[in-house]
């Protein structure tokens, strides 16, 4: 007879798996780096400026003395999610990884950033879901499509007018911006340096950054 839970293509059913308790917690983890932990997470069409933003923020944050690590959507793609391509359903399970490590970092007492064009409203607030109130700021970098596909600095737009890539968000695939966003970024005449600025203001008026 086969014991094995995982026998017969069946997944371990809650009985079988038992959550382990740390002896360290979350709090005195991050209490040892001075600051509240929280999922930064930059949202918005490819081109949006999202990955530089969130580079910008980081950057500021490290010169703060502040621990963080940045998530990008391609670097991703690359390893953890190598194996996803871009359907729906592939992006619906793209994002849900990337919140389940998002969540551990949190654990850590790390400031997490991501950077991901994450269309669906739904997948968002899965993440959100994930962590405790307050630990997701949601961060949405508001370019104009127009604005994106002139800047197209990977040429991806080019790509998809000319039916090179399917499913393109903005082009062939919807995006649902967010709807309360805790932090909206109008990505249209400001600098960098602007952008980055409203995310470390935030951060510093609702108390993440301990002195």
């Amino acid at each position: 007879m086969n014991n094995n839970p995982t026998s017969n293509n069946q997944h371990p059913t809650s009985e079988n798996i038992v959550h382990h308790p740390h002896a360290v917690t979350k709090s005195a983890r991050a209490a040892l780096k001075g600051q509240r932990p929280c999922i930064l997470w930059f949202t918005g069409l490819s081109g949006s400026g999202k990955s530089t933003i969130a580079n910008a923020v980081e950057a500021k944050l490290c010169e703060m003395g502040k621990h963080t690590y940045l998530l990008d959507g391609d670097n991703i793609r690359h390893g953890l999610n190598r194996d996803l391509g871009f359907g729906d359903a592939e992006r619906v399970e793209n994002i849900r990884r990337i919140g389940e490590v998002a969540r551990l970092f949190v654990d850590s007492g790390l400031i997490v950033l991501t950077a991901f064009i994450s269309p669906f409203r739904s997948d968002r607030d899965s993440v959100r879901n994930l962590v405790g109130e307050d630990e997701f700021i949601e961060i949405f970098v508001d370019a104009p499509l127009e604005i994106c596909e002139r800047r197209d600095p990977k040429g991806l737009y080019k790509k998809a007018r000319a039916g090179e890539i399917s499913d393109f968000t903005g082009i062939s695939s919807p995006y649902e911006p967010p709807e309360h966003p805790e932090i909206h970024i109008k990505n249209d005449g400001i600098t960098v340096e602007e952008a980055a600025w409203e995310v470390i203001k935030y951060l510093k008026e609702n108390g993440y950054l301990h002195a």
